[in-house]
């Protein structure tokens, strides 16, 4: 396909001009570099384009038709060239995004229609996945996710407050088992475990006690990897879950589920939006992030 090609932008420009000294001119070669490329596309396609005499240059009767096929594709080319440039300059196109159920419940879902209504020619693709996904590879502009998840390849954009975790059960749990005083206490409490989608892995208990971390492998015979399901079994009597505050908050406010052990969770890093870091900052992106950068998003 690239031989096919070559040449084309030679022999238009000589046709245009009528001169291999002024196409060679504008194309910053010589007239013997431009002749001998027009010559070769005449070898491949095996016909002569272009009669040649010793003061001037046209184009024979299959150079005619041939331009006159070539010139319409030129133009859709050059057209195609502007609408890049468009694009490059204004907020347009199909805007990939992966985040998390409770990251697009607490950021994007109240104000989409607002976004969609200010960018009228952009398309937003979200994509719902808890995992930790590789917009590299699965083909995204961007991700949202809590903070201390991000890879250092990447440009993370605040979106949200700091969040806290909050450790809760059910009133009937607590009135059969008792309340926890002291984080080492969960070790003889039945404790709801959440598996990482990605990793697999099953994070303990991370709390502060003056001005120190630590953290508690926590036990329990139900292992989950849907937040919703988690605070559910928790309301069921079934444990103890350990969920970010926002969450549960309602569900706190109806009595549903009673929070303990509040002061020993520290603040950690909110959700944030990131996208590689050697990336072009598109245009469609770039009204994303500003959209709904945090403290921005608060004021709007």
């Amino acid at each position: 396909m690239r031989d096919d090609l070559s040449g084309l932008s030679e022999l238009i420009l000589v046709a245009e001009k009528r001169s291999f000294t002024a196409a060679a001119a504008e194309l910053r070669v010589t007239p013997s570099a431009v002749s001998q490329t027009v010559r070769a596309l005449e070898e491949r396609v095996g016909v002569r384009l272009l009669q040649r005499t010793t003061r001037s240059v046209g184009l024979t009767e299959a150079g005619e038709r041939f331009m006159s096929r070539l010139r319409p594709a030129i133009a859709s080319v050059h057209e195609a060239f502007d609408a890049l440039g468009e694009l490059r300059d204004r907020p347009a196109g199909v805007l990939r995004v992966t985040v998390s159920r409770f990251a697009y419940e607490q950021l994007l879902a109240a104000r989409m229609p607002a976004f969609l209504a200010a960018y009228p020619e952009i398309t937003l693709d979200v994509t719902i996945d808890d995992a930790l996904t590789n917009i590299v590879e699965q083909g995204f502009d961007a991700g949202i996710r809590i903070g201390e998840m991000l890879e250092r390849e990447m440009i993370g954009v605040k979106l949200s407050a700091d969040l806290r975790m909050a450790v809760v059960g059910s009133p009937a749990y607590f009135a059969s088992r008792g309340k926890p005083k002291h984080p080492r206490d969960l070790q003889v409490h039945e404790c709801l475990s959440y598996r990482r989608k990605t990793s697999g892995v099953i994070p303990r208990w991370e709390f502060t006690e003056n001005g120190k971390d630590f953290a508690v492998a926590v036990r329990g015979r139900l292992l989950i990897n849907d937040a919703d399901l988690m605070a559910r079994s928790a309301m069921a009597d079934l444990g103890l879950a350990y969920l970010i505050e926002s969450h549960v908050r309602q569900l706190l406010t109806e009595k549903k589920l009673v929070r303990v052990l509040d002061g020993f969770c520290p603040p950690f890093p909110g959700f944030y939006l990131y996208y590689p870091s050697r990336a072009q900052l598109a245009p469609k992106l770039k009204a994303f992030v500003d959209f709904f950068r945090y403290p921005s998003r608060r004021k709007s």
